[in-house]
């Protein structure tokens, strides 16, 4: 069976045109579903085999309330499909595929009782979804229109639409409405199509008071399954943002906590440094020894409330960041220039590898000479006296991966997983303490996150590390620059 129309029409216009048109209520999509499910709750038990015309959304819970009534009825029902002929994005934002149903037309399947009504790309039913019931016994009509809400998109000056706002719903069983809308369609049916009902049907002009009582309670009944549906479900994402809120505050607690905890270390060294420097037996180089103390545990404690300071606000600000395209051949080499004194003194022969061809990168404004700095730090810091330190930088794809490989002390391989973690610092068998606030990587982190790159790390005990940054490059805009660019 073939059917085509030749002339576009909108069933909402149709309605609307007739004397003393329907009331159209302003309701949502969950209302509409409620609406169909009942229909078809009607059509089933009373098994009546109708005509059926639809433009239905594609998702299958809207796609299976036609198969189960098909399916119930059986031969003597015939569901005629208004699809729209598209395969990409249309204007405004839209699925093209919208009103498309996934059923197959196979003469020896059940779905042989679909016929597919091809409308034009352009069709004024585009914004349109209607479930339209066509027997001597009952006829209705629901109809579902979304209104063009324009919402201009500043960044790319197109016309979006909002799909969240509410559907402008009619539901009517008047004939005289119906009978209007039957009449227009079969006048736009192309004249070699299969005609879809007899030209002596006439739709009742109201259907029998049995029927109409039957329908309003089943609508009470799927309105109220569905508004159940909703409260459960909302009930659940309000559990759900509760538990993640005492889980948030749980954090909290624990990071206070750890600060607390790390802010007593040098405040204890420090008191018991005082203590001993009250000795009345003290001698001179003992005197040295706990003033050293006292200015190592000041110089930690400084550290500490530092990196402590500049972690929380970085955390507050960090989605208002802005990022800007750099290039690391402007900064890796002073950075190393700066940091070779104390290579020297250390005897540790520091090196770099910096091609000036490579693209620019994303970085949070200003940070990534902060980056640079804190691993090459960190990679002198745990290199002991005549090791040596590498920073390399090529490119990846879509990325520029900047290495900084050492021969230093290395990490275990159960704590890798952890230097990340705020104020967790690598414990080593050796007796010199490196010190740190031990919050460096975790800034470094949190930095990478938000210009799309990341950080990884390599490393065996008594061998050294290796730490690569991958940073996006000027042809791979970050996620964080897309998401402003949509705002």
């Amino acid at each position: 069976m073939n059917v085509s129309l030749v002339k576009d029409l909108s069933v909402y216009q149709l309605v609307m045109g007739v004397q003393a048109p329907p009331k159209p209520l302003s309701l949502s999509p969950a209302t509409l579903l409620s609406l169909v499910r009942a229909q078809i709750d009607l059509l089933i038990e009373q098994q009546i085999a109708a005509t059926l015309w639809v433009k239905l959304p594609p998702d299958k819970i809207w796609q299976s309330e036609l198969a189960r009534y098909q399916s119930s009825v059986g031969a003597s029902s015939l569901i005629y499909t208004c699809q729209i002929e598209e395969s990409s994005k249309g204007e405004a934002g839209e699925d093209k595929g919208e009103g498309r149903l996934n059923i197959s037309s196979s003469p020896s399947s059940p779905s042989s009782h679909y016929v597919p009504v091809h409308l034009p790309p352009d069709s004024q039913m585009r914004r349109e979804n209607f479930l339209m019931v066509l027997s001597p016994q009952f006829c209705s009509l629901i109809l579902a229109h979304r209104p063009l809400k324009k919402r201009k998109n500043q960044t790319s000056g197109k016309v979006n639409t909002n799909k969240n706002q509410p559907l402008l719903i009619i539901t009517t069983v008047e004939g005289r409405v119906i009978q209007q809308v039957l009449n227009s369609i079969q006048q736009a049916i192309a004249p070699e199509s299969s005609s879809i009902l007899p030209a002596s049907f006439i739709c009742p002009t109201v259907p029998q008071g049995a029927l109409m009582n039957q329908l309003l309670a089943k609508q009470l009944l799927r309105q109220d399954e569905i508004n159940r549906q909703i409260i459960t479900a909302r009930t659940n994402k309000l559990e759900q943002q509760n538990q993640e809120l005492h889980n948030k505050e749980q954090l909290k607690d624990e990071y206070l906590k750890n600060v607390c905890q790390e802010l007593r270390i040098p405040l204890t060294h420090m008191k018991t440094a005082l203590s001993l420097l009250n000795s009345p037996n003290l001698k001179p180089p003992q005197r040295q020894r706990y003033l050293q103390m006292l200015n190592t545990q000041c110089d930690q404690q400084n550290s500490l409330i530092t990196g402590f300071l500049e972690l929380v606000q970085l955390e507050q600000n960090l989605e208002g960041t802005t990022l800007e395209l750099v290039r690391l051949s402007d900064i890796v080499p002073g950075v190393v220039s700066t940091y070779q004194p104390v290579a020297q003194e250390k005897g540790i022969m520091l090196a770099y590898t910096v091609p000036t061809e490579l693209p620019s990168v994303w970085c949070v404004s200003g940070k990534l000479r902060q980056i640079v700095i804190n691993l090459l730090h960190n990679s002198l810091k745990f290199t002991p006296n005549g090791g040596q330190v590498w920073v390399r930088a090529r490119s990846q794809g879509d990325y520029v991966q900047l290495e900084f490989r050492d021969t230093g002390i290395g990490i275990a391989e159960n704590e890798i997983p952890k230097i990340f973690d705020r104020f967790y610092r690598v414990r080593t068998t050796a007796t010199e303490d490196y010190g740190g606030a031990g919050l460096g990587l975790t800034i470094i982190q949190q930095l990478l996150l938000r210009c799309g790159g990341s950080i990884s790390v390599k490393s065996k005990l008594s061998e050294g590390s290796t730490f690569t940054v991958q940073l996006a490059t000027v042809s791979n805009i970050p996620k964080a620059i897309a998401t402003e660019n949509e705002l």
